[in-house]
C-alpha cells in the first residue's frame, strides 16, 4: 500500500520553515564542529581568501537546498508524493549538498586556497556524506515532526463540534440548515446556508467558498483552512469531495455526465464551470447518485 505524503509537506510555508530551520541549524552545527574536524577545509575569520571559499560553498549549498524545495513545491500539484519518495528526495539532496562539497574541495585544492589534508576524494566525499546526514538530516527530521505535531493539532481543533468547522450542519432558528466554516485560528469567518451553498475550492493553504447572497448573486469567500478538513468535518452531509481541490454541494448538482477523460459535474447555477470527477472520488461522488 502506498502511503501518501501529506499535502502541507510541500506547503510553501512549510518549505520555507525548513530551509529557514535548516540553514541555521547546519550553521550552528559547523561553527561548533570546525574545532573537532579532522578533514574540514572551512575556515572561519573574515579577511582569509580561504574564508571567501567556505562562504562561496555554504551559499552554493543553501541555493542547491532551496532549488530543489522549489521544485518540490511546484511539482505539487501535478503528483502525489509518497513517504519513500519524499525520504528518497531528501536523500538526493544531501548526496548532491556532499558531491558539492567534494569538489569545492579538489578545486579549492588545485587553486591553493584550501587544503584537504592529502586525502582522497573518495574519502572526502565519505566524510561530507556523514557531515551532510546531520546538516540537513536531523533538521529535515526535527521540521517533520513539528509541523506534523501543528497540523495534527490544528486537525484536532479543527473537527471540534464547536471549533474551527462544526462536525455538521446546524439548524438555524428558521429550519434552514447553515455551514459555519473557521479558520486555523479558531475564528469564525462565514456561515451560509447549504441551500445557497454550491462547492469549496482549494487554493494552497486557503478555501474558497462559492455561494449565491439573498439576491442570488454568486459570492466567493477566502478562508485560511484546509479542503481535508472540510471534508472529514462535513461527512455523512451533501458536502462531497469529488476532486483534489474541490468539495460540492451534491443538491446542488443538476447533471452528470460521462466525458473522455472521465465524469463531470454541472451545477445548477450555469456560470459555474463544470467540475471534474477524479478517479480517488469517483466511487464516493457515483454512490451519491445511486443512493437517490
Amino acid at each position: 500500500m502506498r502511503l501518501l505524503l501529506p499535502g502541507y509537506f510541500r506547503d510553501k510555508y512549510t518549505l520555507i520553515g525548513t530551509v529557514t530551520f535548516t540553514a541555521f541549524f547546519s550553521l550552528l552545527f559547523l561553527l561548533l564542529s570546525i574545532p573537532f574536524a579532522h578533514n574540514a577545509w572551512f575556515v572561519i575569520g573574515a579577511g582569509s581568501q580561504a574564508f571567501g571559499y567556505t562562504a562561496g560553498f555554504y551559499v552554493a549549498a543553501l541555493l542547491l537546498v532551496i532549488l530543489s524545495k522549489w521544485i518540490m513545491y511546484l511539482t505539487r500539484s501535478a503528483y502525489a508524493m509518497t513517504y519513500l519518495q519524499y525520504l528518497i528526495w531528501n536523500l538526493l539532496e544531501i548526496i548532491a549538498v556532499s558531491l558539492l562539497y567534494t569538489a569545492f574541495s579538489e578545486a579549492g585544492e588545485r587553486m591553493g586556497i584550501i587544503s584537504s589534508g592529502g586525502i582522497s576524494a573518495w574519502q572526502i566525499l565519505g566524510g561530507s556524506l556523514l557531515y551532510c546526514l546531520i546538516c540537513l538530516g536531523i533538521p529535515y527530521l526535527i521540521s517533520g515532526m513539528f509541523f506534523a505535531l501543528v497540523d495534527k493539532n490544528k486537525t484536532i481543533r479543527l473537527m471540534n463540534t464547536r471549533d474551527v468547522v462544526s462536525d455538521e450542519p446546524e439548524e438555524s432558528r428558521n429550519g434552514i440548515q447553515k455551514v459555519t466554516l473557521y479558520d486555523n485560528s479558531g475564528v469564525m469567518k462565514l456561515s451560509v446556508s447549504l441551500e445557497n451553498l454550491y462547492y469549496i475550492e482549494s487554493d494552497d493553504n486557503y478555501v474558497i467558498v462559492w455561494y449565491t447572497d439573498s439576491k442570488g448573486a454568486m459570492k466567493k469567500y477566502m478562508i485560511r483552512c484546509r479542503l481535508k478538513t472540510i471534508e472529514e468535518s462535513f461527512k455523512g452531509s451533501s458536502l462531497v469531495r469529488c476532486h483534489r481541490k474541490y468539495i460540492v454541494n451534491m443538491d446542488k448538482v443538476k447533471v452528470l455526465r460521462k466525458e473522455k477523460d472521465g465524469y463531470e459535474l454541472d451545477l445548477e447555477n450555469d456560470a459555474i464551470p463544470p467540475i471534474s470527477i477524479t478517479r480517488t472520488y469517483a466511487d464516493n461522488v457515483l454512490g451519491r447518485f445511486q443512493e437517490q
